[in-house]
């Protein structure tokens, strides 16, 4: 060592400890648990469906009074910002699927792309006699919450009309946008 040939001792590679071993998934995650919590808040959203009727009347009105932005921007590039948000609160609030044709002010703001059978006219035949879902039976039937809601709504004999099915080309598309473009356009027709 005194000469200064002799190299520092390293460690061979092979002896590096290994890392320690993580678990794998998340902690304290449940499914069962998500599902409750999005069940709790949908039945929030159907108890207060007189007031976020109320609530959507005004909205409606502040987004037909940016139709002129809209229109500026286009309605194309203005679909990315106002469908995200609209996921978020929709999401939140209604476990919304994004389907592009919004029906919350007509099923009593209880979401019938909830549905496991994704019915939009009424419920199937298999709702069980506590009123739960045949496919999942923890839950509660999406159309017997919806008739629920839509009894104290304003304009809850709106559940009573035929829905169009689902076009999966408005999946993933603003109805807010699209519910705003078409007001706007019966008043420029009255107009």
């Amino acid at each position: 060592m005194a000469d200064g040939s002799a190299k520092p001792a390293t460690k061979p590679a092979s002896a590096k400890k290994p890392a320690p071993k993580l678990e794998v998934g998340p902690v304290n995650f449940s499914a069962d648990g998500r599902r409750r919590r999005a069940f709790t808040i949908r039945a929030w959203s159907v108890r207060h469906s007189r007031f976020l009727e109320w609530l959507y009347q005004r909205f409606a009105g502040i987004l037909e009074a940016f139709h002129f932005l809209f229109a500026a921007v286009g309605y194309d590039r203005a679909e990315r910002p106002v469908s995200l948000m609209e996921r978020s609160v929709k999401g939140f609030m209604f476990d919304c699927r994004m389907c592009g044709q919004c029906v919350l002010s007509s099923t009593g703001m209880s979401c019938p792309m909830n549905c496991p059978k994704q019915l939009r006219n009424g419920p199937c035949g298999g709702v069980r006699a506590d009123g739960n879902c045949e496919v999942i039976p923890e839950a509660p039937c999406v159309w017997v919450k919806a008739w629920e809601g839509s009894r104290q709504m304003q304009g809850g004999d709106a559940i009573l009309n035929i829905q169009k099915p689902v076009s999966q080309a408005l999946r993933d598309t603003s109805s807010w946008l699209r519910v705003t473009r078409e007001a706007a356009a019966k008043k420029e027709a009255k107009a």
